[in-house]
C-alpha cells in the first residue's frame, strides 16, 4: 500500500493473486507503480470494496480510485459505487468511466483464455506441475470438464498457487494479447 505524499491513486483487487498479476503487468509495461504514485490494493475479497472505497476515496485519504472485480460480483460492485456517490454505476459502461473493470469469470479464467491451454500447460510444465495437473484431470470431479476449467480449478487447489501463476500467467502473455479489463484498469490512472 502506498504512503506519503507520492500516494495518488489506487486499484482495489479482490486478493493477492490479482495484485500480483497487475504489478507483473505493470513491469512488463515498463511501468513503476510506485513512481507514478499508484498503489494495487488486495482487499481480502469484493465484500469489502465500501470499506477500501470509504477509507481510500473521496471521503477518506482522496485518493483516485479504480478497480478490478469478477463479472459475477457486478451487483454488488455496482451497488457500493452508487451507496459511495462516485458517479453513476448502472452499467458496465459507467463502471468503467469510473474505473472498475470486470473479469468475465475471475483473472485466472481472463489470463488462461488470453494465453490458450496449451500455454498454460507449458507454463505449469516450467514450475514442475504438469504431472500434478494431469493427476488433477483425472479425478472423477473433473472427468468431462474442460481443460481451461481444470487449468481454473486447478489454480486454487494449494495455498499461494493463484498468487504465483497470476505472475506467471503475465510474464507468459504476449503485450498485444493483454486481457482488457487488465490493460484498462491499468491504463485508467493516467488519463
Amino acid at each position: 500500500m502506498l504512503t506519503g505524499t507520492n500516494a495518488r491513486a489506487v486499484i482495489l483487487v479482490e486478493g493477492w493473486s490479482d495484485q500480483a498479476a497487475l504489478e507483473s503487468l505493470a513491469v512488463k509495461q515498463g511501468r513503476d507503480l510506485t513512481a507514478e504514485g499508484i498503489g494495487v490494493v488486495p482487499m481480502g475479497g469484493i465484500t469489502n470494496i465500501g470499506k477500501f472505497a470509504q477509507a481510500l476515496g473521496p471521503r477518506g485519504l482522496r485518493l483516485r480510485l479504480a478497480g478490478l472485480y469478477d463479472a459475477a460480483e457486478e451487483p454488488y460492485v455496482r451497488h457500493n459505487l452508487q451507496r459511495m456517490e462516485l458517479g453513476s454505476a448502472q452499467t458496465r459502461e459507467e463502471r468503467e468511466a469510473l474505473g472498475f473493470f470486470a473479469c468475465e469469470a475471475d483473472l485466472e479464467d481472463e489470463l488462461i483464455r488470453a494465453l490458450g491451454s496449451a500455454a498454460v500447460e507449458r507454463v505449469l510444465e516450467g514450475e514442475g506441475e504438469l504431472a500434478s495437473f494431469r493427476r488433477f484431470q483425472d479425478q472423477p470431479a473433473q472427468r468431462g470438464r474442460s481443460t481451461h476449467a481444470h487449468l481454473r480449478r486447478f489454480m486454487g487447489t494449494r495455498a499461494r498457487r493463484k498468487i504465483r501463476y497470476g505472475s506467471l500467467l503475465v510474464d507468459a502473455l504476449q503485450l498485444e494479447c493483454v486481457p482488457r479489463a487488465l490493460d484498462l484498469v491499468l491504463t485508467h490512472h493516467r488519463r
